[in-house]
C-alpha cells in the first residue's frame, strides 16, 4: 500500500506567507492496526536547496563560509555559523543553483560540481529537500570577492582550512550546522583527499 492511500487530507489552511510559507494541514492516517486517526500538523515550505563541499584534494582544504543566521542566534548561539556555501533553488536546477551560490557567496567559479545525495533535514516540520554535492576547487578558480547579495542581508566571510582541522572543528563544536557536518564526514569516509606527503 502507498503512503498517499494512507492519508485523508481535509484541509490546508495558510497560517503565514511572509518570510517563507507556513501551513497548517489536518488530516486522517490510516494506522498499522487499520484504524484512521485525524492529526494535525504545520509544516514550513521554504523550497527546495541546494549545499556544495569545496575541497582541494592537493592542498587538502576545504572552503567553508562564515554567517550570521538569527534562528541559530534566537536558540543562544553567539557566533557566526560556519557552512558549506547552500542556498535555495528558486526554479533553477540544483547544479545549476548551486555553481551561481558558489560564485556569490565564496568569488570562486566551481569546476566538477558532483551530486552525492539528497536529505530532508527536518522532516517533522519542514518541507525542504537538500541537495548535496562535491566539487574541486583551487586559489586559481577565484573570480570575485563573494560576500553574497547585500541586497538579501547576506554578508558572508569565506574561511579556508584543511579537512583534518575542520573534522576537529565538528567535535569541538565550532562547526554545528548539520549540512555541512554531513558533507566533511563523506569527504573523510569516501576519500576525497589526496594523502598527506610522507614525514
Amino acid at each position: 500500500m502507498r503512503v498517499a492511500d494512507r492519508v485523508k487530507v481535509h484541509e490546508v489552511k495558510l497560517l503565514s506567507d511572509n518570510w517563507y510559507v507556513l501551513r497548517k494541514a489536518t488530516f486522517s492516517w490510516l494506522r498499522r492496526d487499520g484504524t484512521w486517526q485525524e492529526q494535525s500538523r504545520e509544516s514550513y515550505d521554504r523550497g527546495n536547496g541546494a549545499v556544495i563541499l569545496l575541497y582541494d584534494p592537493d592542498r587538502r582544504t576545504v572552503l567553508l563560509t562564515r554567517q550570521f543566521r538569527y534562528p541559530a542566534f534566537a536558540n543562544g548561539y553567539d557566533d557566526l555559523l560556519i557552512e558549506a556555501p547552500a542556498g535555495l533553488l528558486d526554479d533553477a536546477s540544483p547544479e545549476e543553483r548551486i555553481r551561481a551560490e558558489t560564485e556569490e557567496e565564496t568569488g570562486y567559479r566551481v569546476r566538477d560540481v558532483r551530486p552525492v545525495f539528497e536529505a530532508f533535514m527536518s522532516p517533522g516540520s519542514v518541507t525542504e529537500k537538500l541537495h548535496f554535492f562535491v566539487g574541486r576547487y583551487s586559489p586559481a578558480d577565484r573570480i570575485g570577492e563573494g560576500g553574497g547579495e547585500e541586497s538579501e542581508g547576506e554578508d558572508i566571510e569565506t574561511l579556508e582550512v584543511g579537512l583534518d582541522r575542520a573534522l576537529a572543528m565538528i567535535a569541538s563544536g565550532e562547526i554545528c550546522d548539520a549540512k555541512t557536518i554531513m558533507l566533511l564526514q563523506y569527504a573523510a569516509l569516501n576519500g576525497l583527499m589526496r594523502p598527506p606527503p610522507p614525514a
